[in-house]
């Protein structure tokens, strides 16, 4: 049951930040609301002596998605649904676009927003390992101040972030890459649609003369937030490209998503199915040639 709540609705952002600064540990962001709702009606200890909702919905300042001299900017409450809609991210980060297309359904798309997708840092959330790979940086606003984080450095663990009480992310900013970077993006969920991940793979990859000259991994849901695997990468570039270093790299990879969750009851099945999904990644990257 929802507690009783007073709902705030600001129309600019200066109005926005007053009202978190005023409220702090007793207000709480509502973007979309697929989370936050479904955190109250299952009566979540996060979501335990709220007063105040503060909604974004009539900010547009946080729904744009723009041009920048070096990227692209999108506003925190854009929905999945509008990141699908707009070209700019379907041409330049068509693996945010892959990821966008698979959370839940079309109304869950509607509403759910990309901020709030990695704001709440829910283990399986769809976005994040493609935001990563893009090495995604947001951008944060409170009363007195406003800094810049990477992704990476924001997600602390899960449900947990670097976000204050009297903060809100307001963009995510994406650097264009450079040419002849090829990618892919794969989730696996329980069935076709409406899924909560399972295992959520992104991969980019650029390749000069059958070398790897760069690579990007990042993956959901099996590692407690969202990771890149930096160790990873590092031992990638350089190496030219074939079947043995696509197994090498599978193998490698349990070893890292092992380590970082230590060994489950799930780990069994969970594992293997990473390894073989990332080693078919890799050859399907290669083989077509193709920016997804």
């Amino acid at each position: 049951m929802i507690p009783k709540i007073e709902y705030f609705s600001p129309v600019n952002l200066t109005e926005l930040l007053k009202l978190l600064d005023r409220h702090q540990q007793a207000a709480k962001i509502i973007a979309g609301g697929t989370d936050i709702i479904a955190g109250f009606h299952q009566g979540s200890a996060r979501f335990k002596g709220i007063k105040y909702l503060i909604d974004l919905n009539w900010i547009d300042e946080l729904k744009k998605v723009e041009l920048s001299s070096d990227g692209i900017v999108i506003g925190s409450a854009a929905s999945f649904s509008e990141i699908l809609k707009n070209e700019l991210i379907n041409h330049h980060f068509p693996l945010l676009s892959t990821a966008a297309s698979r959370v839940g359904s079309v109304q869950i798309r509607n509403r759910a927003t990309i901020g709030g997708n990695f704001v709440n840092n829910a283990p399986c959330a769809d976005s994040v390992p493609a935001l990563l790979v893009y090495d995604a940086e947001i951008r944060i606003r409170s009363v007195e101040a406003e800094r810049a984080v990477s992704l990476a450095d924001f997600l602390l663990k899960p449900y947990q972030t670097q976000l204050r009480s009297d903060e809100v992310v307001t963009q995510i900013r994406l650097p264009f890459l450079s040419e002849n970077y090829l990618g892919d993006f794969y989730k696996l969920g329980r069935r076709r649609g409406v899924a909560i991940s399972r295992i959520t793979l992104a991969v980019l990859m650029k390749l000069v003369e059958s070398k790897i000259d760069d690579i990007r991994i990042a993956s959901g849901a099996v590692t407690p937030i969202g990771k890149r695997f930096v160790s990873l990468e590092q031992f990638a570039r350089g190496k030219t490209v074939s079947d043995h270093l696509y197994r090498e790299l599978a193998r490698m990879l349990g070893n890292e998503i092992l380590d970082a969750t230590g060994l489950r009851w799930s780990s069994a099945y969970k594992l293997p199915v990473v390894q073989q999904t990332f080693y078919q990644q890799l050859q399907h990257i290669y083989q077509t040639g193709n920016l997804r």
